[in-house]
């Protein structure tokens, strides 16, 4: 596979999570707000607004034209739920009713810089 190729599939990828994760937000937003750091108000309205985001990422990656700029949205949005992730690990906290082990919430974070990464390299022009 070419390096255009594997890229765009790798596009395609991303956006299908987004749009995936950002869905599921609505569907099932309970383990989403549990995870919601106290400090920040209204945990239900959070979790609604990062997943439009997350679908509009998604989908804003498909559309050649606003590619660039979804991407730098998904950067956003990655950094800004990045709280919502440190709250989950340093409180050990569940996502829904599965436990989870500590060390894979610590081992998760860095997988935030992955995202950022993997987004980050739709901003680029070709």
């Amino acid at each position: 596979m070419q390096r255009a190729q594997a890229k765009h599939f790798l596009k395609l990828l991303l956006a299908g999570f987004m749009i995936l994760v950002g869905a599921m937000h609505f569907a099932r937003p309970g383990p989403f707000v549990k995870i919601v750091p106290d400090y920040l108000p209204s945990p239900l309205a959070l979790v609604y607004v990062s997943g439009f985001f997350e679908i509009l990422g998604g989908l804003g990656l498909l559309v050649a034209r606003t590619t660039r700029a979804a991407a730098w949205g998904l950067v956003a949005l990655y950094v800004a739920v990045f709280p919502a992730n440190v709250n989950m690990a340093l409180h050990q906290l569940p996502f829904g009713d599965a436990p989870v082990s500590p060390v894979m919430l610590w081992v998760r974070l860095p997988l935030q810089l992955v995202l950022i990464a993997w987004a980050w390299w739709y901003t680029r022009r070709p």
